[in-house]
């Protein structure tokens, strides 16, 4: 008899796809054991209340026709949680066989909480020699037998097998003691040392995931080490997070001198790299904005605009900034509409007579001689006023000094009308920026933001 745990529980399951947001269980396969017995098995299928694609029929052999009349999960909850109960729960690559659970509990309003055991882990602890720990290389490896492969209970007997193995040839205390090390552990994916993680500062910074061959995603902090450990508590709430937690092979990070430094590093970086699970910072294309007349009469009233042809020093009537022409007209369209705007006076309509938005009663009539220039132009700015975007309200050169106490790092971040130039550790350094600014919508927003906080410290330079 061995006592792996005083209590806990090898489970497996089928499901539907491998997004625990989205697909559900087929089937549960567990083992419970209690001061190294064994107690007890339960197996069951489950109905997912959706269909199975022929690729998992075929994967898994369990079919519709298996599961139409299996009971829900709502019906098999309370026999589960009495299975679980007080008991670690143990599996192969856990984190997933984890979030399927906590997302099927959260369909019913229960809130499901247990401590785990990955046995992936388990076996890269044991046996590091080894490049694979997947539950075939483990077959495989020991030769053991399985006759229900990619079923619930036949996985879980693996599980089992691969345990009493790992006793046998390295003692029970050396397994019980891996096994503690492990449940003191926080929750990472199964390609990650844990120390490796535990290794990074708890700092302003930004942190890269690396799958085998390709940048998975990039992001910032500042409290590095946590931000990273959070990713992985998390990932059964998000399609993308357990995604990255699947594919991450390596974490890097880069230490910066404060919070704006994280900002514009992690954005340059992603406009660089482009990461496979980043979205919002892509690169952009050259954006454009809205100029509006300062004639209530002129015709049109907009004008479509590069960044580039933008004078930051006086941006009058300037508003945006947009990624595409397209997105700035569907802006204008949706505008037009809400405030009652003239789509011909705007130039989104060509030709005589009164536009057709009038003619569906969204234009208060300016085409129609309804109302006057001046009301409409003074609309239209109402309207914009959300976009308008300011003007660069120094002579030229700013610097925001930023400081890391912690790993004594300074640097100031320098920047001309909204635009990066970059960033340097002392004046000496200034003379070799840029002098050719390029617009960048998140650096304008970041900007914008730190130039409204009371603790930023800014340095006007000159030249």
């Amino acid at each position: 008899m061995t006592t792996l745990l005083p209590c806990y529980v090898l489970l497996d399951l089928e499901t539907t796809g491998a997004t625990p947001t989205q697909d559900r269980i087929t089937e549960i396969g567990l083992i419970r054991y209690e001061n190294g017995t064994e107690v007890g098995r339960w197996n069951t299928l489950i109905n997912p209340e959706v269909s199975i694609s022929p690729f998992i029929q075929r994967l898994t052999g369990i079919t519709q026709g298996m599961v139409d009349h299996a009971p829900t999960f709502a019906q098999v909850c309370e026999t589960l949680l009495q299975w679980l109960d007080q008991a670690v729960l143990c599996a192969h690559n856990v984190r997933f066989d984890y979030g399927f659970l906590k997302n099927e509990f959260k369909r019913i309003g229960v809130t499901f909480q247990k401590k785990l055991l990955c046995t992936v882990k388990l076996s890269q602890k044991l046996y590091p020699q080894h490049h694979s720990h997947s539950l075939n290389a483990i077959i495989e490896r020991f030769q053991l037998i399985c006759t229900q492969r990619h079923r619930a209970m036949g996985d879980t007997e693996m599980m089992a097998a691969f345990i009493e193995v790992a006793i046998r040839e390295f003692g029970e205390s050396i397994v019980q003691e891996t096994v503690k090390t492990l449940l003191k552990q926080q929750a990472t994916p199964t390609g990650l040392d844990h120390l490796d993680i535990h290794t990074i500062p708890e700092t302003c910074g930004v942190y890269l995931f690396h799958g085998d061959s390709a940048l998975l995603y990039v992001g910032k902090s500042i409290s590095l080490r946590s931000r990273v450990f959070n990713h992985f508590q998390g990932d059964h709430r998000s399609a993308k997070e357990m995604r990255i937690a699947q594919e991450i092979k390596r974490v890097e990070y880069r230490i910066t001198s404060g919070e704006l430094g994280a900002l514009l590093l992690e954005s340059r970086l992603i406009k660089e790299n482009q990461p496979i699970h980043n979205r919002q910072l892509r690169r952009e294309r050259q954006l454009c904005a809205w100029q509006v007349s300062s004639n209530p009469s002129a015709k049109p009233l907009v004008t479509l605009i590069n960044d580039s042809d933008i004078d930051w020093r006086a941006a009058d009537n300037v508003y945006g900034t947009f990624k595409t022409k397209r997105q700035a007209v569907e802006v204008l369209n949706k505008l037009a509409d809400e405030y009652g705007l003239c789509d011909k006076a705007l130039g989104l309509e060509k030709g005589a007579g009164v536009c057709f938005a009038h003619q569906l009663k969204h234009c208060k009539g300016l085409c129609a001689g309804q109302e006057s220039a001046e009301s409409h132009w003074l609309r239209l700015l109402t309207a914009l006023s959300h976009y308008k975007l300011l003007a660069w309200p120094y002579a030229g050169r700013i610097g925001i000094r930023e400081h890391n106490p912690d790993y004594d790092i300074t640097e100031i971040h320098v920047f001309d009308q909204w635009c990066h130039l970059g960033s340097v550790k002392d004046h000496q350094e200034l003379a070799e920026l840029s002098t050719h600014p390029c617009l960048d919508r998140d650096t304008y927003r970041y900007l914008l933001n730190f130039l409204n906080r009371k603790d930023v410290e800014v340095i006007v330079l000159h030249g």
